[in-house]
């Protein structure tokens, strides 16, 4: 394969990071060399292998290595430009000639179907990119090879080579020799049928550079060389490799005398080929041997002629990979492997890809090796330092969503990928992006599988190579000078990129006019991908490239005007040139082609009235966004036109003042936009059109100064017109031009002159007798006179101090105080807005201003009139807002105050007591003010508060408003109650009690102490901080009882500072017998309680025993209820804290007199509500069975006179209940039981059989010395056991650390187990037997009993049996298992009560502690589980 470098302009990136080392272990060449008889290896290569280190095998160092987060974030270190291709390299006119052009469709769905959740599928190219590709079938070759196949028996085509020629290997041995003409004529056959017999079929084949050779391999293992001038054969080799394997690859190099060949042993060798005295020779030596990993590609460095100077070609590079690894080695001045690079995780059927090309990188052109197995593409660059040595960085892999098959440079930038069901992906690499993907089924590639099976040579290949050869192709693809040709079974496609042209063309022709626009504005800004065909500097590109876009252009406006539906709805035709005429504006504008918007398309468009019209509501837009300025007189004509018969009056008014209007005719403009009420469209016209600022004012104060006048009110428009006035005013007073824009500065002055000078006009132009002076102020002040007096306010802001500016100032405060004062016309609010603006006029330190105080004093006595009482709120805000503008210095403030007094103005009285430093004042003014009804609530107490907390006020100040509070306090506890406790308790907690003496009104004192005690009322009081005492609290709670006694139980609940003695008698003395018991009970007196409430119960139900009345039958009843409900609880309450005596001696007295009613059942009156009465008896008799003994209650009951005279019927019921319930307990009792008892049986036995269960072992010798333990008899050493089957000497165990000891205990680990499960040594795990925890290995452990007869040297446990650490151990993993230690306390119970004959020598000799039986433990406790499972 060859690659041609593309020679682009790039700009400077950071400087790409050097992978890591790859292999930490050297790569031995001398190992990868095959020692084969047949093959003699001469002094010098051995020699040369001996030169070679370890190190010259990895990637050299670098300063500072990458992290793994740098690799992983690191970002395309290039920024290629554009790309320009050789088109005469494409051979498109030869090939198109007898060729048919295939449409290739973009699919969204392309890779295979299982890995699509690798990443989300990329968006629809072709509407983005249009048809990237070129698909076409070379039809005169195709038929000539189906053509050798029928006639000399050549058999099907197994491999393809190209260069200037194009080789085509068949199964029968032939290799097919074609011309890359016109005519795609067969130049050569070579070889024969007879030769393939014996040779098989063609496995692989190439050409070198010059096209003067070409190599054939072949299934056997043999290899051919062949003159392509002549079609001699040159050579015929069969000896370069280990017989029996097809050659999977052969390659030439640069060298024409140096090849690489790759057979199906996944050994790689060097062909050198040399001619002696006329005689050619062939020498191989092997690169890589297959018996230290096979590989299945491989792919030298080829470089085009203007680059055989590049430093890199004289190491003669060659890319392999394996199955594992990729390797790059030269082959040139010696033999050394520059870089390996494993693949990580793949899946092992994908076939490893490597393909070299020479791109532009910091200005520089180096190689770059890109190599894929799977879905993810590593590219490599390649660079040689100026000390010689290779440096490989690496680049921005490519994730993908299908599993490749086959990697093609077409260019430096562009790829295309085969997946593994047969689509093609066009990706540009920097972008990543996908450009196109062409299905390419139809081919029907030719695969190699059989020769990587080596099935010609009985299949003796290994399964991964098998496995990766289902779906190699390898010879089936080849690709040269930017075209990429495709092997079928009966056919050879080419595949090449379309230039820039012929894909817009593409475009055209499936009738994709907008998508074929786009594309070529792609071109024209140079933001299109894999572009062919645009040569010279970008102004010359956007040129050609523009000229074809115009070309486009009118090929649509024709489209759009002849395929407009003639029939139907005008919305129809409507919607269509709706869809179309847009898109030529657009580029129109884009292309900065006004003129031909204008003209020629506007002209074309015109032919249709519905396409005229949706042209000129395109313009719309841009004019309102200012993109499209310049107009022809006739298209804006033609747009006010359109859009006044559309009655869009508002949007025609939008784009007059957008719009360049000195073409057109100003008269007409005018008139229609006065007629129409386009106010802002008539002042832009005045301004731009004429220059004229005053007419549009003059237009405007006609209309809205006779209602004015005439003290009528506005109407909507005159109001709109009125506002549009004073921002006109405004706006030529600032110098901005109405509505957007500026005036220009040469005129700015004069503008501000006349309109000021036309202000100030002493009458109007037309003035009638009756016309006051100065009538536009007057107009406008009466019109909005704050907004006015703004505008002056604004303009005043922007005058330079000089004499004329001084004097128009002066002019114009003169001529408002003249209309205003001396007119009764206006409004105090009107009066005080001017004299607002007066006030922060002169309070400017820069003021030049003038204006007689005597006029304040007016203001003043005009405001504070006590003789008018209307609008006394807006009369009191109008001299507030003069006074914080700084007129306060107009008036006297003695005389201020008492004339605001006199008013009741508040606010003003409130704002001077603050600059008199008088704040117990304000508060009167808080609490008079009227206005501040609704506010008032919060501000008087947040005001009080922040004067007596905020630090700045003298104490004599603090003291005076405390004061004032104070007198005030029944008002503030009336507003607030919450408040006012709050801020007592917060300033002043050591006089409340002189508080509560000057609230006399009770209803008032409850609410304050209430706020103040209650912690329920929110109020933020730490209690403990109040000092009082409990007298006032008692004060509170007896208020409490008069004003809101159903709340009083709820409160005491809460409250803490009250004496209990003291609040009975309170409660005694308004009767509230609940809350008395509540008391009782909280003193410690439960009978006393009982009795209140038992006595309540009683009257009650004596009530309803005596009434008559139906109607508050129901009532009653729930009275007795709630009050039954009430003492059930206090005996339950207390119960718990009685014995069985007192406990009865409540009970009881309820129960009687729950029955005490029914015992009247046959007296003379019997009562209302038997029923009733007897539910509510038996709920008595079920809240104290839980309290009281059955036994007792059923003797009391049979006690009774009533129910000892035969009245047990009565009681029936209540006995088969309490008959049941014993029932259903004993029943519920022995079922627990029984079920506790069995699960304890099953548990101990289950533990037992664990714990004594026999050990056998898997050998008789021990694991860590392999000797077996019968030769040890001497050393009297321990043998232990392992649940595991492993067998050891305790010495050797404890040589290798696998014991500790833990709580005096000895505890052992499997030395072998915990290796192999990576668990570690004991000691690394010393918190895992801390707590309790065990590894793997350790689920038993057993002591051994020496199997000699000799002495024994098993030492003897103690007279009492315990259990060894090795069972102790069992016992922790069990218990672990029960979420509890309590197990291993019943086993070593039931150890140490075992009987001594049934127990067996342990290896520990420790003896557990004594402690007491667990079974008598209190807190022994069982839980129902499942039983252990034990392993057999």
């Amino acid at each position: 394969m060859e690659n041609e470098p593309d020679h682009e302009n790039v700009e400077q990136s950071p400087s790409a990071k050097t992978t890591e080392e790859e292999l930490n272990k050297s790569f031995n060449l001398e190992a990868s060399l095959s020692k084969f008889s047949y093959i003699d290896l001469d002094k010098e290569l051995e020699f040369k292998n001996d030169l070679i280190d370890d190190k010259e095998f990895d990637i050299p160092q670098v300063d500072t290595p990458p992290t793994l987060e740098s690799i992983l974030n690191e970002t395309d270190d290039e920024d290629e430009s554009f790309v320009l291709e050789d088109p005469t390299l494409l051979n498109i006119d030869t090939i198109d000639s007898h060729s048919y052009d295939t449409s290739s469709v973009a699919s969204s769905d392309s890779g295979d179907r299982t890995n699509l959740k690798r990443k989300k599928k990329l968006p629809d190219s072709f509407s983005l990119h249009g048809s990237v590709m070129r698909h076409s079938l070379l039809k005169g070759i195709s038929a000539q090879i189906v053509s050798a196949a029928d006639k000399v028996d050549a058999g099907l085509p197994t491999a393809i080579a190209v260069s200037s020629l194009i080789a085509v290997g068949t199964s029968h041995g032939l290799a097919l020799i074609f011309g890359k003409d016109q005519n795609q004529a067969l130049r050569l056959c070579l070889g024969s049928t007879s030769v393939g017999g014996q040779y098989g079929a063609i496995s692989a084949l190439s050409i070198n550079n010059d096209c003067s050779r070409l190599l054939c391999g072949f299934a056997k293992g043999q290899i051919t060389m062949w003159d392509l001038a002549s079609g001699k054969l040159l050579r015929s080799i069969t000896d370069a490799h280990p017989p029996g394997t097809a050659i999977l690859h052969i390659k030439f190099t640069d060298d024409p005398t140096l090849a690489i060949c790759n057979d199906s042993g996944g050994s790689v060798f060097e062909l050198t080929f040399k001619r002696v005295m006329g005689v050619r020779t062939c020498e191989s030596r092997c690169l890589f041997s297959g018996s230290k990993g096979e590989v299945c590609c491989i792919e030298p460095l080829h470089s085009k002629p203007e680059l055989k100077d590049h430093p890199i070609t004289q190491f003669s590079l060659l890319a392999m990979a394996s199955l594992t690894k990729i390797l790059v080695i030269g082959l040139k001045p010696s033999l050394k492997v520059w870089m390996t690079f494993p693949y990580g995780r793949m899946d092992p059927s994908s076939v490893p890809l490597l393909a070299w090309h020479f791109v532009a990188v910091h200005n520089y052109v180096n190689p770059m090796l890109a190599f894929c197995r799977g879905d993810v593409v590593h590219f490599l660059l390649v660079k040689r330092d100026e000390s010689g040595a290779i440096h490989v960085t690496k680049q921005k892999r490519l994730h993908l969503y299908y599993d490749l098959i086959n990697f093609t440079w077409i260019n430096s930038r562009t790829v295309v990928l085969l997946d593994s069901v047969e689509k093609l992906h066009v990706i540009d690499r920097q972008t990543q992006e996908e450009l196109e993907t062409v299905e390419i089924s139809e081919v029907q590639l030719v695969y190699n599988s059989s020769h990587f099976k080596s099935l010609a040579t009985g299949g003796n290949v290994s399964q991964a190579l098998a496995l990766v050869g289902e779906k190699a192709c390898y010879q089936s693809i080849s690709s040269y000078g930017g075209q990429i040709f495709y092997l079928g079974t009966k056919s050879v496609y080419v595949m090449m990129l379309r230039s820039w042209r012929e894909r817009v063309d593409h475009l055209l022709k499936q009738d994709c006019l907008t998508e074929a626009l786009a594309l070529a504005w792609s071109f024209h800004e140079g933001k299109a991908k894999a572009v062919v065909g645009l040569s010279g500097d970008a102004g010359k590109r956007k040129a050609v490239v523009a000229d074809r876009m115009v070309e486009i252009l009118f090929h649509y406006a024709d489209r759009a005007l002849k395929k407009c539906p003639d029939q139907g709805k005008i919305q129809v035709m409507e919607q269509h040139f709706q869809d179309m005429v847009p898109v030529i504006v657009d580029y129109c504008l884009l292309l900065e082609r006004k003129d031909l918007l204008f003209s020629q398309m506007y002209d074309k468009l015109s032919e249709n009235s519905v396409a005229k019209g949706v042209f000129l509501e395109c313009l719309e837009p841009y004019i309102l966004s200012d993109k499209l300025v310049g107009m022809t007189p006739q298209v804006m004509k033609d747009l006010i036109v359109h859009f006044q018969d559309k009655k869009l009056m508002e949007n025609v008014e939008a784009l007059i003042v957008h719009m360049d209007i000195t073409s057109l005719d100003i008269q007409q403009v005018v008139l229609m936009c006065w007629e129409n009420h386009l106010y802002d469209a008539m002042i832009y016209v005045y301004n731009r059109g004429m220059n004229e600022f005053i007419s549009p004012m003059e237009k405007l104060f006609r209309v809205i100064a006779p209602p004015l006048n005439a003290g009528r009110t506005l109407t909507d428009e005159q109001v709109v017109m009125g506002n549009k006035l004073l921002v006109y005013i405004s706006c030529c007073l600032a110098g901005r031009a109405y509505p957007l824009g500026d005036i220009p500065e040469d005129l700015v002055p004069l503008v501000k002159n006349q309109v000021f000078e036309f202000l100030i006009r002493l009458h109007s132009a037309e003035a009638s007798l009756e016309e006051e002076i100065y009538p536009y102020v007057r107009t406008l002040l009466h019109f909005d006179t704050r907004e006015f007096l703004n505008v002056l306010a604004l303009t005043f802001e922007d005058f330079k101090n000089d004499k004329q500016a001084v004097e128009y100032q002066q002019r114009i405060v003169d001529i408002l105080l003249k209309v205003m004062v001396e007119n009764s016309d206006f409004t105090p609010s009107q009066v005080g807005c001017l004299f607002t603006f007066l006030a922060r006029q002169l309070a400017k330190p820069d003021n030049t201003l003038f204006v007689n105080r005597t006029l304040f004093d007016q203001v003043l006595e005009f405001l504070c009139s006590p003789d008018d009482d209307s609008r006394h709120s807006e009369r009191q805000q109008v001299l507030l807002e003069l006074l914080q503008a700084g007129g306060i210095v107009q008036f006297e403030e003695s005389r201020l105050i008492r004339m605001a007094e006199k008013a009741e103005f508040y606010q003003i009285c409130e704002f001077m007591y603050e600059r008199e430093h008088q704040y117990d004042k304000i508060i009167d003014c808080y609490l008079r003010d009227p206005l501040r009804e609704v506010s008032c609530e919060e501000e008087v107490f947040n005001y009080i508060h922040n004067i007596l907390s905020i630090p700045g006020h003298s104490a004599e100040e603090k003291q005076s408003v405390w004061q004032k509070a104070m007198d005030h306090i029944e008002e503030l506890v009336s507003l607030r109650p919450c408040k006012a406790a709050e801020l007592v308790a917060t300033h002043f907690s050591e006089q409340i009690e002189t508080v509560i003496k000057k609230l006399q009104n009770q209803v008032l004192l409850f609410k304050f102490l209430r706020s103040l005690l209650d912690p329920r009322e929110g109020i933020h009081v730490n209690q403990e901080l109040l000092q009082m005492s409990p007298c006032v609290t008692e004060q509170f709670i007896e208020l409490l009882c008069q004003f809101s006694p159903n709340q009083v139980i709820e409160t005491l609940q809460v409250l803490e500072c009250y004496r209990l003695e003291e609040t009975i008698q309170i409660t005694q003395k308004y009767q509230l017998h609940e809350v008395t018991a509540y008391l009782l009970e909280k003193k410690g007196d439960i009978h006393g309680a009982f009795l209140i409430m038992l006595q309540r119960l009683q009257r009650k139900l004596q009530e309803i025993t005596h009434q008559d009345e139906k109607a508050k039958e129901e009532l009653s009843l729930k009275d007795v209820e709630d009050t039954m409900v009430e003492t059930i609880a206090l005996c339950q309450r207390n119960s718990h804290n009685l014995n069985q005596q007192q406990r009865e001696a409540l009970w009881f007295p309820l129960l009687e007199a729950m029955m005490a009613p029914q015992k009247l059942s046959g007296s003379a009156a019997p009562h209302l509500h038997p029923d009733a009465l007897k539910s509510l008896t038996m709920q008595v008799l079920n809240s104290m069975a839980a309290f009281i003994a059955l036994p007792s209650i059923l003797q009391r009951i049979l006690q009774d006179p009533v129910y000892g005279k035969g009245k047990l019927g009565e009681i029936q019921g209540l006995i088969l209940g309490m008959l049941d319930t014993f029932n259903y307990e004993q029943t519920l009792l022995e079922t627990t039981t029984s079920l506790l008892n069995q699960d304890l049986h099953w548990s101990l036995c289950n533990l037992r059989a664990s714990v004594t269960r026999g050990l056998n072992p898997k050998q008789d010798y021990c694991s860590i010395c392999l000797q077996q333990y019968k030769r040890r008899q001497e050393m009297a050493d321990e043998i232990i056991v392992f649940s595991c089957g492993h067998l050891y000497h305790s010495f050797c165990l404890q040589n290798k650390e696998c014991t500790t000891e833990t709580e005096g205990q000895t505890r052992w680990t499997c030395y072998k187990c915990s290796s192999s499960n990576k668990v570690g040594k004991l000691s690394e795990n010393s918190s895992e037997i801390k707590t309790g925890k065990t590894a793997p290995s350790q689920v038993k452990m057993s002591p051994s009993c020496h199997p000699s007869k000799g002495d024994s040297a098993v030492k003897k446990a103690a007279s009492e049996p315990v259990l060894d650490p090795q069972q102790i151990q069992a016992f922790d993993q069990l218990c672990h298992l029960y979420r509890g230690s309590s197990r291993l306390a019943l086993l070593t119970e039931l150890s140490q009560n075992r009987s001594s004959e049934s127990y067996r020598p342990f290896s520990g000799s420790q003896s557990g502690p004594a402690f007491n039986s667990i079974f008598q433990n209190e807190n022994f406790q069982l839980q129902l589980i499942p039983p252990p499972v034990t392993e057999d």
